[in-house]
């Protein structure tokens, strides 16, 4: 059975995510938002930067949510989730799963650094306001790319549980602002899914970043 650390209002909600989507059994380990929880001997010996999501499955331990997702899929997926290869969805799955962390997820790290993280004395207006620009640009595609669409590609993929996650804490930071209708709806879509709402929750009671 998956072992899933976590922390909330991680990146390691994704992961979460899509072992319920998949209706997976996993072990669950809640890590606190806490230089003990994330830092300690224990945690960095799984990831040596102290961060989360980290996965085991028997003697396997890997750590990326984007890795952990397709590794997920590849063994366990039973080809749920992702089109096939052969498919014209395939190549455009492809690219929303990795635009998440290659282009929304940088500026959403440096606002995250500015407002949550960083003590108030220590906060650089023209900094927040450069991430907070950027993190707007990056979102215009994915703004267009739902014009016609419910899902990233049309139908819920792991896609979704990528870059749509990166969207709803986008949203849940203020910065998806009134004109991007299609990703406030995608939003709202998102947090109906019974599997999100479960995940989501995960662990809260041990400390959040983000409140």
């Amino acid at each position: 059975m998956i072992k899933l650390y976590l922390t909330p209002s991680t990146r390691a909600g994704r992961v979460a995510w899509l072992l319920e989507e998949l209706n997976m059994q996993y072990e669950l380990e809640v890590l606190p938002f806490t230089k003990e929880g994330l830092k300690s001997p224990e945690h960095r010996a799984r990831h040596s930067l102290g961060r989360v999501p980290v996965i085991e499955d028997g003697d396997i331990s890997i750590f990326e949510s984007g890795a952990i997702i397709q590794y997920i899929l590849d063994k366990y997926g039973e080809n749920k989730l992702k089109p096939s290869i052969e498919s014209n969805e395939y190549p455009y799955y492809l690219q929303w799963l990795h635009y998440c962390e290659g282009m929304v997820m940088p500026p959403m790290n440096q606002i995250v650094v500015q407002t949550v993280l960083l003590p108030p004395d220590r906060r650089d207006e023209t900094v927040l306001n450069q991430a907070k620009n950027l993190l707007s640009k990056s979102l215009n595609p994915v703004n267009s790319n739902l014009n016609d669409k419910d899902y990233l590609i049309g139908d819920f993929s792991a896609a979704d549980c990528m870059l749509g996650h990166s969207c709803y804490m986008a949203n849940k930071l203020g910065a998806v602002n009134d004109d991007m209708e299609n990703i406030k709806r995608y939003v709202a879509d998102i947090e109906s899914r019974p599997a999100f709402k479960k995940a989501i929750q995960l662990g809260h009671e041990s400390g959040d970043p983000l409140g």
